[in-house]
């Protein structure tokens, strides 16, 4: 058989669509996030911070069922930091870690689910 063509044997079975709609919900996140106050744009930025020091193989956010206790300490570390660095005295105590946990609680099932659909991908 002659082809007119080379292909490379790894582009045979490439799907240069097996992404898309990861980037266009990333995208989608990004449009909504620079919606945010300030106040909260803060806080997902050291949300961020905090999950990309915790994503690596074998880590406790990717565990079958979460520490609750983990991540009750992981957002109060946070809303300590917010609150050393930024003004946001206006906010109870109460009212700025139930927001910080919201986010944390959000970053991370993103973080999971974008794991799982890695996963599922290269490992069937």
């Amino acid at each position: 058989m002659i082809y007119k063509d080379f292909y490379p044997f790894y582009t045979s079975f490439a799907n240069p669509m097996i992404y898309r709609g990861e980037m266009e919900q990333e995208k989608e996140f990004s449009l909504m996030k620079s919606y945010y106050p300030e106040t909260a744009r803060k806080i997902q930025e050291k949300v961020e911070e905090e999950c990309d020091l915790l994503d690596y193989e074998g880590s406790r956010l990717y565990d079958e069922h979460p520490d609750r206790y983990m991540l009750y300490h992981l957002g109060t570390k946070i809303m300590d930091e917010v609150k050393k660095e930024s003004d946001v005295e206006a906010m109870s105590d109460g009212l700025l870690g139930d927001l910080v946990e919201v986010l944390l609680f959000h970053e991370i099932s993103r973080r999971r689910c974008r794991r799982r659909r890695c996963r599922g991908v290269f490992y069937r």
